[in-house]
């Protein structure tokens, strides 16, 4: 069985949180696909990397994504502007399991201001673990691309 593709991205207040990410997700199986930085560069901008994240998942190339800036708000609003992508900022183990289970959030986005790497780890097993609810949740996600 193949192991499932993620793709990760981070501007540079993400970038050591992406890393540790991109590490995780390969100890636990998954296949990162790396859509940078990658190296830390302070003068870079969260749009150019959100967006080949968001990219993937809008296009169905993957079914999910990681995102990461200082409070992950950029990145959300980057990725949110793309059909089909339904990124969530989470801080919480609890609002990344929400974010899937009522959401449907195909991308996370961490606040890496606001968590620290093993936060981070938290949220990103939580979320990996947590299946979407459906039901009464099914016609409201539909709505979002309607």
């Amino acid at each position: 069985m193949l192991s499932e593709r993620i793709y990760v991205g981070a501007d540079h207040a993400g970038f050591q949180l992406k890393q540790r990410l991109v590490d995780e997700l390969k100890r636990l199986g998954y296949e990162p696909v790396d859509a940078g930085p990658e190296t830390m560069d302070p003068a870079d901008d969260y749009p150019d990397y959100g967006r080949p994240v968001a990219e993937a998942v809008s296009r169905g190339v993957v079914k999910r994504g990681v995102l990461t800036c200082g409070t992950g708000l950029g990145m959300a609003f980057v990725a949110n502007r793309f059909p089909r992508v339904r990124a969530a900022v989470a801080w919480t183990p609890e609002i990344a399991e929400l974010a899937r289970k009522h959401n449907d959030a195909n991308v996370l986005v961490l606040p890496s201001r606001f968590v620290s790497e093993e936060e981070g780890m938290d949220i990103l097993h939580k979320w990996l673990d947590t299946a979407f609810e459906g039901g009464r949740h099914e016609r409201r996600v539909a709505k979002i691309d309607a």
